[in-house]
């Protein structure tokens, strides 16, 4: 993210939205550190995911996280 880290936004927007729903999302970056993922569900993601993504794992998140009915 070029303006601020991910665990930045994550905790920026639960403090002005504690019910916003967050999925984190990483590739690992240069150093491949997937510590981040960890760090993340600490800092109030909701589901943390990495890449490269499984769409239908994406999707099933989504709907489990909007309740949606699949």
């Amino acid at each position: 993210m070029p303006e601020k880290e991910g665990l930045e936004t994550i905790v920026e927007l639960k403090q002005m939205e504690p019910n916003v729903k967050a999925i984190a999302i990483s590739g690992g970056g240069l150093r491949l550190d997937m510590e981040f993922l960890d760090h993340a569900k600490t800092f109030g993601a909701d589901h943390a995911m990495e890449k490269p993504l499984d769409l239908q794992e994406l999707l099933n998140i989504v709907h489990q996280m909007i309740g949606a009915k699949l």
